[in-house]
């Protein structure tokens, strides 16, 4: 049985943390509205000319210290990021998603 049908068998949002999941959600792709105050260090474009959060070369968010696996601008960060429920629909589809490309081994 794979972590995803553990974690779903066993009430999936309770199971679901910062520690178990490798922050897949720290690897999409964040774009910024005009009301985001992000610092501009942690902004680039993307390929239409779009403000989104930079990302590393392995692609996690550059704001994700990984060290602590902590966001270092949280206060600060973008109201996508403000209104993605650890636990919820999105979050489990994303792990579902993480974990069919990438195996159980990196979650």
């Amino acid at each position: 049985m794979s972590r995803m049908d553990a974690d779903s068998e066993s009430g999936s949002a309770a199971t679901v943390s910062c520690t178990t999941c490798e922050a897949c959600c720290c690897r999409l792709e964040v774009m910024l509205s005009g009301d985001d105050d992000v610092p501009a260090r942690f902004i680039t474009e993307d390929r239409w000319g779009g403000s989104v959060m930079r990302r590393l070369a392995d692609g996690w968010c550059a704001a994700v210290d990984r060290d602590t696996m902590r966001c270092v601008i949280y206060e600060r960060r973008p109201d996508v990021c403000r209104e993605y429920r650890m636990g919820d629909s999105d979050c489990i589809g994303e792990r579902r998603r993480f974990l069919a490309r990438h195996g159980d081994d990196h979650a």
